[in-house]
């Protein structure tokens, strides 16, 4: 066979690349067979001797990346035909919504009103009109209340457009860029490189057929982890050339069959996810239809995400959710509506960041007004996050999405249960069941009144009183751990706890700042506690508690006052009768107030009347004496006259003083907790604490005006009208009481002195027992 020579003059001719270049170069490309062709001809003899055989195996013919006609009328020129996306020639059908069937008939109104009116040739202007308007504001009431479902319906308009219908609307160049360098190009996915006002930008985005043919060759929007691995290298592409990423996200979900998921489809999308957060760019997505679930977020990890005004964003769709929580497809409008899956529902939970609009009737009804305000909402966000250095960017998309999630607190849990889920369990772990408990309470009320109205042994009283009230504390103590959590204060408590730990073990003052937030987390818990929803059956066991203790602390005082009556008894007996002296003085005593009541003398003389007051005085001291010693308190109790009845007596006087002395005390003990001095305060100790042993001057001038301010700020508060003016009044009656009782100095006045020198007189010695001097 004949070979073809090589010579230098076969080898001229323009260069591969060369015939790659853009159109706009002003170079176009020479089809290798022209050359051949005109290399050939310059020998003919030659060519009479030579013949080129070639087999050519046959293959299926690609469209691109260069087709045989193109369209000079396409915006972007030749190179975006590099995309299998092509203008359709013909309109789509319209398609009717369940939702928009009344707008239809008047839409068939209009037209056969304007048919009548053309085959008639009358005028029927005035109707025509009427009912376009009807139509005008039947289509914007409907537009303006749409429900969720319905707006999921929009999203899925088979007529809606597609991101390449954007992106060719918006961009004056765009180049798809193809494949993921491991062996296949997913068609369900698009990127490439366009130009906005000049700007450059990588486009990325799923994208959906217009008709069946092109939605089975893009698999109906759905990626395969070859789609996902494409996005991402042409992310770090983005990334290395310093273009920002726009990315258009219309898909129900990622692809989940059985060969993609062999391929890694959750690796390919979680790989995303993390590069997306690392890029140096900004990154904007925007939800043109609907983003299903981890599919969409694989592409939509941006500093900013816009909606479409009918576009849908879920974790699951409406159907599915339906399926699951209520078995039934049917009731797919019910889980729109829960699941906030709409754009104004996505903004309040801070999701989204703005909504662009569309016109009304949905983004199919007019595609050129829709992308040219998706053009407006990118050229304006993206002014905004270029302006930002590369740090503040990447911190900008990190707190974006740590804000998601939030939650409320104090709000009580709905009671009513939800059909076919699981219910939470009522109890905690441990807790009595409230009736249980009733139960309980009434039999050791029962226990206790028996052994009050019967004078028996109420030792097996006692001791259940005790038993319910350890029990009763356990149940407060589940109640409050329980309230702390419904009411969503729990992880502050863990974390305010741990701190004051941290303060104790470090043996360190409390800080000003940590007393201020246990204070406030108090104020916070106080207030939110009547919404806990176990709010009744804690007040209930909170009440028996208190009802509990206070029994329990008056049978303690009972039975301490009954020993100790038992105790002054005895040391009595032995004082009064353990001495054969004051015995026989007594014994005496007794016999001369016999005698003399047996002579029947009403009237005795002044000697007898003396020597059995003398008798008497000399008993009363003595016994007084020695109860002082043993530690009593003794006191002369004298017959009262009709002065001593205007005055106050004893007892009267002490508990006026106490209750004065109480309130004193409570008056300092608020001021001293206000907020103000309580600070001034903890300044002190911590001055204290830094001065040492041996303070300095200037740390001894500080602590001394710390102290002069705190007494100041103490003193004001004390220092009421209303209690001086008690304090007055209490002045005037102890110096009365002092007068009438002749001193407070612990000594017996003589008779004599009080009672016009009559030696004789009804006074006794009054004894009062103190345990703490015993």
């Amino acid at each position: 066979m004949a070979t073809l020579p090589h010579s230098p003059a076969a080898l001229t001719g323009p260069k591969a690349s060369d015939l790659l270049r853009s159109s706009s170069s002003g170079i176009s490309g020479i089809p290798l067979r022209t050359l051949g062709r005109k290399q050939l001809a310059g020998s003919s003899s030659r060519a009479r001797d030579l013949s080129i055989v070639a087999k050519v195996r046959k293959v299926k013919k690609h469209e691109y990346p260069w087709p045989d006609d193109p369209d000079p009328n396409v915006k972007g020129g030749v190179l975006s035909h590099l995309s299998h996306f092509k203008p359709m020639k013909e309109r789509p059908k319209p398609v009717t919504l369940d939702f928009e069937k009344p707008l239809v008939d008047l839409e068939r109104k209009i037209i056969d009103v304007r048919k009548m009116a053309n085959d008639t040739g009358l005028d029927f202007t005035d109707q025509i009109v009427s009912l376009e308007n009807k139509y005008q504001q039947a289509l914007k009431d409907l537009y303006t209340h749409l429900t969720p479902i319905q707006r999921v319906n929009i999203a899925r308009h088979p007529n809606r457009p597609t991101f390449l219908d954007h992106v060719f609307s918006i961009t004056e160049k765009f180049v798809e860029l193809h494949g993921d360098r491991a062996g296949y190009d997913d068609p369900a996915i698009v990127t490439g490189i366009g130009t906005i006002d000049g700007k450059r930008y990588m486009f990325m985005g799923h994208q959906k057929g217009r008709n069946t043919k092109e939605n089975i060759m893009r698999n109906f929007g759905m990626p395969t982890p070859h789609g996902y691995r494409k996005a991402l290298r042409m992310m770090y592409y983005a990334d290395h050339h310093g273009f920002p990423i726009v990315t258009f996200i219309d898909t129900p979900g990622a692809f989940a069959d059985l060969k993609s998921e062999e391929l890694g489809q959750g690796e390919a999308i979680a790989h995303n996810l993390r590069t997306m957060f690392g890029l140096k760019v900004p990154i904007i997505s925007i939800v043109i239809g609907e983003g299903g679930s981890g599919g969409a977020l694989a592409i939509g990890c941006a500093n900013k995400l816009l909606m479409l005004e009918n576009a849908v964003f879920y974790v699951a769709s409406p159907e599915a959710c339906a399926a699951i929580l209520w078995k039934t497809a049917k009731a797919s409008p019910k889980a729109a509506e829960k699941l906030k899956i709409t754009a104004n529902e996505l903004c309040k939970l801070q999701i989204c960041d703005g909504i662009i609009p569309e016109p009304l009737g949905g983004a199919h009804a007019d595609p050129s007004w829709t992308s040219q305000q998706i053009k407006k909402a990118i050229i304006e966000s993206m002014d905004e996050l270029t302006k930002l250095d590369t740090e503040n960017l990447l911190k900008h998309r990190n707190l974006k999405f740590r804000k998601l999630g939030g939650f409320q607190e104090g709000i009580p849990i709905d009671p009513k249960r939800k059909v076919n889920m699981k219910k939470k369990e009522e109890s905690v772990s441990g807790k009595i069941p409230v009736i249980e408990l009733e139960n309980e309470v009434e039999k050791v009320k029962k226990q206790i009144f028996k052994a009050m109205e019967s004078s028996a042994d109420n030792k097996p009283s006692e001791l259940a009183l005790d038993e319910m009230i350890t029990k009763l504390k356990r149940e407060v103590d589940l109640e409050f751990s329980e309230a702390i959590n419904s009411i969503g204060l729990g992880d502050r408590i863990s974390m305010l706890r741990e701190e004051f730990r941290k303060s104790n073990s470090e043996q360190q003052l409390m800080h000003p700042s940590l007393m201020d937030k246990i204070e406030k987390l108090k104020n916070e818990f106080d207030q939110g506690l009547s919404t806990a929803p176990n709010y009744g059956n804690l007040k209930y066991k909170l009440d028996m508690l208190n009802e509990f203790s206070k029994v329990k602390s008056i049978s303690e005082r009972n039975n301490k006052a009954q020993e100790l009556k038992q105790e002054m008894n005895e040391k009595l007996k032995e004082i009064i009768m353990g001495r054969p002296e004051r015995k026989e003085k007594i014994e005496e005593l007794k016999a001369e107030i016999q005698k003399l009541r047996a002579s029947g003398i009403e009237n005795p003389d002044r000697e007898t009347k003396e020597r059995i007051g003398r008798m008497k005085r000399e008993i009363d001291v003595e016994l007084a004496n020695d109860l002082k010693s043993l530690g009593f308190d003794v006191e002369v109790v004298k017959p009262s006259t009709k002065q001593d009845d205007e005055q106050v007596s004893l007892p009267e006087l002490k508990a006026k003083v106490e209750t004065l002395k109480e309130e004193t005390n409570k008056k300092i003990e608020d001021a001293i907790n206000s907020p103000h001095i309580k600070n001034m305060i903890q300044l002190l100790k911590v001055e204290v604490a830094k001065a040492g042993t041996t303070p300095d001057p200037t740390a001894r001038n500080k602590i001394e005006a710390l102290e002069n301010q705190i007494k100041q700020r103490v003193a004001a508060a004390v220092s009421s009208p209303d209690l001086k003016e008690k304090h007055v009044q209490l002045s005037v009656e102890v110096s009365k009481t002092v007068e009438s009782l002749g001193g407070l100095d612990g000594t017996f006045k003589d008779a004599d002195q009080n009672n016009n020198g009559s030696p004789h007189d009804d006074s006794r010695v009054e004894i009062n027992y103190d345990a703490n001097r015993v």
